[in-house]
């Protein structure tokens, strides 16, 4: 505000006809000129936006103190309509409408579930997915094993004084890894292996690893066995020094869930059940136990966790809100933070306690505060808090919801996309994305916030 009571912002100049109290420092939570121009004030909350910390908008969030019921007792408050998609969640509906044709464009089954503001303001899906299916999520669920680790050294933080700088590789926490076939596995600790750090052999024809950023490529080396799976990922080599490089391998967040299951003295599932499942109000839910006629011993580590979407959509939500539940704090809120921001036992690419993060700004279209975990067949958890925002992309082959890999009763599916084959792309059109399309679809969710 000038002193000849004009307001400037940028190179628009107006005199308001009515002068009211102005907001010289903080935030102001309304404007006070009720009567001025849409453009200005589009213009001032626009510049009010770009020069204030992010932080201190998270900070007045009015809905840090929702939560909601489990489905059995009325789930998600939601927002379905254009006009309530605005009004209620501030999503523009017609920009997240992009973001769902690229899901339904990258695999055979799928859909987009968005909560902003608390509403579920988007829910939709294509093939055999359904809210209340519990495909295999792949590697989705190392984010669960992950935050189970945080909660663990918490709990049991006399057990594990050093936290995530313990060397697990001894008798007290990894017995089953005796003797070593490697004298270097003795030097591994347990945030190296939640950071894939641990030198462990990466997976693929032809697996990847970083040094600080560099790409390294080598041969492939056995891996996991569904049949043994606890011996099978101890023993996997090391490609490289323990912290010396990156390599995503699945062995690694298997063997921190060994350590869970000693110091805990539960198996995984049962204790994601207690300390996440029961307060959040998840309907049933499980891990991939059965191949066949075989049923694994213990649940991998490594993924495979089958949950239906909005209770998909409730674990990240509880990391959206720093770890807390209601009245009660679940998850360490400094595990949480550590989850999206680069990792000191992680120098080499921007993947943190098995979330890859946006620190670096890789993703050009999503704040820098973005995490999220994948898991194959194009399924994807995504929390951005600065934008008060989580979304769950799912994907999936038609074997990844097949009813049998869990024992669980399962919806009538549709099989519209049954067999569904990849899009070609071509030089007018980008096909199929290889499946994935991760990133756009996080953009172009970003990008549909009402600011």
């Amino acid at each position: 505000m000038k002193g000849n009571g004009c307001l400037r912002v940028g190179s628009i100049r107006w005199k308001p006809s009515r002068p009211g109290p102005v907001v010289s420092h903080g935030i102001p939570l309304r404007i006070f000129w009720s009567h001025a121009p849409p453009v200005i004030m589009k213009s001032l909350l626009a510049s009010l936006l770009l020069s204030c910390p992010v932080s201190l908008f998270a900070a007045a969030r009015p809905t840090d103190s929702y939560f909601p019921p489990p489905d059995s007792e009325g789930g998600w408050r939601q927002a379905t309509t254009a006009p309530e998609v605005r009004d209620l969640a501030g999503m523009d509906l017609s920009k997240i409408e992009p973001a769902y044709e690229i899901t339904q464009r990258s695999t055979g089954n799928g859909g987009l579930l968005i909560v902003h503001n608390g509403y579920l303001c988007f829910e939709r899906y294509f093939g055999r997915a359904s809210r209340n299916a519990n495909p295999d999520m792949a590697s989705t669920g190392k984010a669960f094993t992950s935050i189970a680790c945080g909660i663990m050294l918490e709990e049991f933080k006399s057990k594990i004084p050093d936290g995530l700088a313990t060397r697990v590789f001894t008798p007290a926490f990894l017995p089953e890894a005796f003797p070593l076939n490697d004298p270097r596995k003795a030097n591994i600790t347990l945030g190296q292996l939640l950071c894939m750090t641990g030198g462990y052999w990466g997976e693929g024809g032809a697996p990847t690893g970083y040094l600080m950023g560099n790409v390294q490529k080598s041969e492939p080396a056995p891996g996991q066995n569904y049949r043994d799976i606890d011996k099978s990922s101890l023993d996997v080599p090391l490609w490289c020094d323990p912290g010396a490089g990156y390599s995503y391998s699945s062995p690694s967040p298997h063997i921190a869930s060994i350590v869970l299951r000693h110091v805990t003295g539960m198996e995984l599932p049962d204790y994601i059940g207690q300390r996440l499942a029961k307060p959040q109000g998840w309907g049933p839910w499980g891990y991939c136990l059965h191949r066949g006629d075989f049923v694994m011993a213990h649940a991998n580590g490594a993924g495979s966790t089958a949950l239906h979407a909005t209770d998909a959509l409730r674990f990240a939500y509880c990391l959206l809100r720093e770890g807390r539940w209601k009245d009660q704090q679940i998850v360490p809120a400094a595990y949480i933070q550590q989850c999206h921001t680069a990792s000191p036992d992680n120098p080499h690419t921007p993947f943190s306690l098995q979330f890859e993060h946006n620190a670096d700004g890789h993703i050009a279209g999503a704040p820098r505060d973005a995490f999220f975990k994948s898991g194959a067949g194009g399924f994807c958890l995504y929390i951005v808090p600065s934008l008060d925002l989580v979304i769950y992309k799912l994907g999936g082959s038609d074997g990844q919801y097949d009813p049998s890999l869990t024992g669980l009763p399962q919806p009538e599916p549709s099989h519209a996309r049954d067999n569904w084959q990849p899009i070609p792309a071509t030089a007018f059109h980008e096909g199929s994305l290889g499946g994935q399309a991760l990133w756009r679809v996080l953009e172009m969710t970003c990008a549909a916030v009402r600011l």
